[in-house]
């Protein structure tokens, strides 16, 4: 496994008020004993300024456990016996041979979104290609395909593969009236063509018409089908599945894909040995996370923050899953608890004069600066500070070209739009939507993780190498407002509760004096255009692949944490099953 072990060529020294470690409990309070923002003072001295504080819940993961997390893993040792492995490798090739199996492009189709949906598509990334590079050079007619569920399933795999089809191709299924009556009691047509509706571009009204269409007939059919094929509908009209993060798909996906009758043997089993497989290196980089944050100190130190590591870590493995890209991940899980942290210090703990000496200093990038800011505030800075030295040092390393110019703007621009919001609340100000999101897609983090993403992911980094994020300024964009108004969703309830600075909902509330409902519709809507304005992008960019999956899938990860509320602030509920999922249940091979 590759690991972030580069030692920074200067680091500051870092000191806090405690060497020692807490041993956290699994227990929380739960979320009614939690209390609203309050003014707290966190020492005696006159002139402290009075601190907010947002109460978060202490952290729910226990790191002495995290530690001992090879007992979570019978299976460490059969794989380290290479029994297992053995037994992955032939089932690998057995997939192969399915791949290769049939001439019959819809068969092939079918088989890559099983594939897809199990979660191990990266092992076959070059045969899939190679089957869609065929399907399009021998002009596939999609028009000729005799059934919805078809022309869907190959419309959706071909979009989302970065094949430019024509929405045209569903015309056949309309008449004067719009989609046909016909295909009303078609359950599985109806879900296919509902799942392609969110492939669409802007503008696409064929599409709009599907989508509506779809969800209309589906939510009237789920009291006329079986139990199965019940579930599917009612998770696909929750989340679509153009939008569920790709490693706790996999992981649902095992299970239903176990039930089906004409399910391979071959392609379960490969899944449920590679899930295992691909779940010990995560636990192995979470050991090693957890002793990096240990290391900080920072959850009793800055008690202000969110003490969110191994949640973090979800973030980054709905960026990134694939086993290979371990250094990468860890490295984005280190800019988000970072991040977190100093996105607490401007939006609860530090005073207005105090995050604009902070701004100052990383624009500066002169430690001598925060002299004259709180010793829990210089303890932030400095490990921002080492943090981007090391990975200046790793990137020098291993590929020659200094990228600290650019990991020191993006962290500048995030921080000036800190500043913006601590700016505006201190002021009492509510933006118009159009200003708040203008500043609301950098404050976010996307921009700024995507350029720590990009110098990890192993592309070969030169002097200019780094432009090519400019040029493809677009998916950025968008991915980042996606983000941001799904974060804005399953917060802002809370965080106005505190008396927080306003979010979407509330800049559209001011603006159009709607209610919170109409504005959170509203919300909704938006970030379905986005994710428009995202797919036809994801189409158009010359930004490499394997970086546009991320960019993309920072989008999707969004829908899951935030799918029922702050999956970070309170993270004890939804968000805490999903980390078992995937973290420390194994998948029963049996």
């Amino acid at each position: 496994m590759a690991a972030m072990s580069c030692l920074s060529l200067a680091r500051l020294p870092i000191s806090s008020t405690s060497s020692s470690t807490r041993n956290f409990s699994c227990l929380t309070k739960p979320h009614s004993m939690r209390r609203s923002c309050k003014i707290v003072n966190t020492t005696e001295k006159s002139e402290e300024p009075p601190r907010r504080s947002a109460n978060y819940h202490p952290t729910i993961w226990d790191h002495s456990t995290i530690q001992s997390i090879e007992n979570f893993s019978s299976l460490k040792v059969m794989f380290q016996g290479n029994t297992l492995e053995r037994r992955r490798e032939s089932l690998k090739n057995e997939v192969k041979l399915l791949l290769d199996a049939s001439d019959d492009p819809v068969a092939q189709l079918q088989l890559i979104d099983t594939i897809q949906r199990l979660g191990i598509a990266y092992r076959f990334d070059n045969e899939i290609k190679s089957i869609l590079d065929r399907i399009r050079d021998c002009h596939f007619d999609l028009e000729a395909l005799d059934c919805v569920h078809k022309t869907a399933l190959a419309f959706r795999l071909l979009r989302q593969h970065g094949y430019d089809v024509s929405s045209d191709v569903f015309q056949k299924y309309r008449d004067s009236q719009g989609f046909k009556d016909s295909l009303t009691d078609d359950v599985k047509g109806l879900l296919s063509l509902y799942e392609a509706s969110f492939l669409s571009f802007p503008g696409e009204q064929l599409m709009e018409e599907a989508n509506k269409f779809s969800v209309r007939h589906l939510e009237s059919l789920t009291q006329k089908v079986g139990l199965d094929i019940e579930e599917q509908v009612r998770h696909s009209l929750q989340v679509p599945l153009h939008r569920r993060m790709r490693r706790l798909e996999a992981r649902e996906y095992i299970d239903v894909y176990q039930r089906e009758e004409g399910k391979s043997s071959v392609l379960l089993e490969f899944a449920k040995v590679d899930f295992n497989f691909v779940q010990i290196i995560h636990q192995m980089e979470l050991k090693e996370l957890s002793k990096w944050w240990i290391s900080l100190n920072l959850g009793s130190v800055l008690s202000f923050t969110r003490d969110r590591l191994v949640e973090n870590y979800l973030w980054a493995i709905g960026f990134v899953y694939e086993p290979h890209m371990s250094k990468c991940r860890i490295g984005i899980t280190k800019a988000v608890c970072i991040l977190s942290v100093i996105d607490d210090v401007y939006d609860i703990y530090g005073s207005f004069e105090e995050v604009e000496i902070l701004t100052k200093t990383i624009k500066s990038w002169d430690p001598h600066e925060v002299r004259n800011l709180p010793e829990n505030i210089k303890l932030c800075y400095k490990i921002l500070y080492n943090f981007i030295e090391e990975i200046t040092t790793c990137t020098l390393l291993d590929h020659g070209c200094n990228v600290m110019p650019f990991l020191k703007e993006e962290w500048e621009n995030l921080c000036g739009a800190f500043l913006v919001e601590a700016k505006w609340f201190h002021e009492g100000y509510t933006p118009s939507l159009k200003e708040y999101l203008k500043n609301a897609w950098i404050s976010i983090g996307g921009p700024m993780t995507f350029v720590f993403a990009y110098c990890l992911l192993g592309h070969t980094l030169g002097d200019n190498s780094l432009n090519c994020l400019k040029q493809g300024f677009d998916p950025i964009y968008w991915s980042s407002l996606i983000l941001r108004l799904n974060d804005d969703l399953g917060t802002s309830k809370v965080e106005m509760e505190r008396g927080d600075t306003p979010k979407s909902i509330q800049c559209h509330m001011r603006e159009t004096d709607e209610s919170d409902e109409v504005s959170r519709e509203y919300i909704k809507n938006l970030v379905d255009h986005f994710w428009k304005e995202l797919n036809q992008e994801s189409i158009r960019t010359h930004l490499p692949k394997n970086f546009m999956n991320l960019v993309t899938n920072m989008a999707l990860a969004s829908h899951c944490i935030f799918q029922f509320g702050d999956g970070i602030g309170d993270s004890t509920g939804i968000t805490k099953n999903r980390i078992l999922s995937l973290f420390f249940n194994n998948v029963p091979l049996e």
